[in-house]
């Protein structure tokens, strides 16, 4: 199956399209009803167990009440219970929106150290054919890597092919915070690559915190590699539709409201992420400052104020791109919508130069990397436009009076 990481057929496009009237048709039968999530799934579990638990007699709150009530629950505990909830319920813990940062850190060490063992006996599990076992060693290596002691792991789910967020920086006492929404083939195992680092959410976050870094050494900052929904898989009906991203939507909106503290929040969406962060847009609180979309394929709208925030919209596309090969419109339930970089859309267009094809927009050394960490420090007047006239920059202010040169 062609992934959006390499250039498909037009012709698949346009195959997808022509099949909208028998999407709505069979959308009416339920053949594109999500899937029920199994009940006894690792986090289920351990969400089950919490609602059922109880800490000095008293009962647990609910795990999906308001963040801010939650917050309260945990800064009434002592260092020890904080410990031994996190210890007892470690999914749980690990990806309650509410939680303190660090205790999720700490939850989640314990929860991939469990997951780890667990794909360790699969390795050796004679029940399984020899892929089944190279594979429970492939997701056992990326489980042990995850739990080194300089990475902190936001939210982890091993159940199916995973979901999983990262932090570079100090979240907790950040200036500014920056999440990259990534796109199609996104689970626990390409969510870090040593082949085409720059395509994979780790090597996106990690040149984008070094970027807004070397743009701002005074600036404290922190950036999410946010892979926490489930991506389509490859090129195909998922990903020409809006299912996936809706209920991406929901999970992201969700950890912004949850981040700790009050920092202005800007979101980095590339490819099918564009997708997840066109559909969440009106839901987003008001501290997300900027929505900043790269090789989008469409953002589910016609136009930047069908997307009803406040947020300033950023849109690149690089030259070589495939995706602008791909119908910018919606049909049956089909395609995307209108494409970002046009004049008509209405989006602030950055410069993309030097990032090649549709997966080289953190490159380092791009006019792309350097756009977005300008925009992830607040340094609005010092971005690149695609056009001479500098359009992108009308009507803002920022840290940097001029742009790059």
């Amino acid at each position: 199956m062609t992934s959006f990481d390499t250039s498909p057929s037009l012709s698949v496009w346009r195959a997808l399209l022509a099949l909208a009237v028998v999407f709505v048709m069979l959308a009416t039968t339920g053949w594109t009803a999500l899937r029920h999530h199994r009940s006894d799934t690792p986090l289920q579990a351990s969400l089950s167990a919490w609602e059922r638990g109880r800490l000095d007699g008293h009962r647990l709150p609910d795990p999906d009440t308001a963040p801010a009530r939650l917050a309260a629950f945990f800064a009434s505990l002592t260092d020890g219970e904080r410990a031994h909830l996190a210890r007892r319920y470690p999914l749980a813990v690990g990806n309650m929106n509410g939680a303190p940062v660090q205790l999720r850190y700490r939850a989640n060490r314990i929860a991939l150290d469990q997951a780890r063992k667990v794909e360790l006996e699969r390795m050796h599990d004679n029940r399984l054919s020899p892929t089944g076992q190279h594979e429970a060693g492939r997701r056992m290596h990326r489980f042990q890597s995850l739990m080194h002691a300089d990475r902190h792991i936001l939210a982890f789910d091993p159940e199916g092919s995973g979901r999983i967020a990262e932090v570079f920086g100090d979240l907790d006492r950040a200036e500014r915070v920056s999440v990259v929404v990534p796109g199609v083939d996104t689970d626990l195992l390409t969510f870090q690559r040593t082949n085409r680092r720059y395509a994979a959410p780790v090597g996106m976050a990690k040149s984008l915190y070094a970027a807004e870094r070397a743009a701002a050494p005074s600036t404290r900052t922190a950036v999410i590699a946010w892979a926490d929904y489930t991506t389509p898989n490859g090129l195909g009906m998922e990903s020409a539709t809006a299912m996936r991203a809706e209920a991406g939507a929901v999970r992201l909106n969700a950890l912004v409201r949850a981040l700790p503290g009050d920092a202005p929040v800007s979101l980095f969406c590339h490819s099918y992420g564009s997708v997840v962060c066109g559909v969440a847009a009106h839901t987003l609180p008001g501290r997300v400052s900027d929505i900043a979309v790269a090789g989008s394929p469409g953002m589910r709208a016609t136009n930047a104020s069908q997307l009803r925030t406040s947020a300033r919209v950023w849109a690149m596309r690089d030259a070589d791109d495939w995706i602008q090969d791909v119908p910018y419109m919606e049909l049956g339930g089909l395609g995307h919508g209108a494409d970002p970089v046009s004049a008509a859309f209405g989006a602030r267009v950055l410069s993309a130069r030097g990032a090649h094809g549709h997966a080289g927009y953190f490159e380092p050394g791009t006019e792309s990397l350097a756009n977005f960490a300008e925009i992830g420090v607040g340094a609005y007047r010092a971005v690149d436009c695609a056009d001479d006239a500098g359009m992108c920059r009308a009507g803002l202010s920022g840290t940097t009076a001029v742009g790059r040169a």
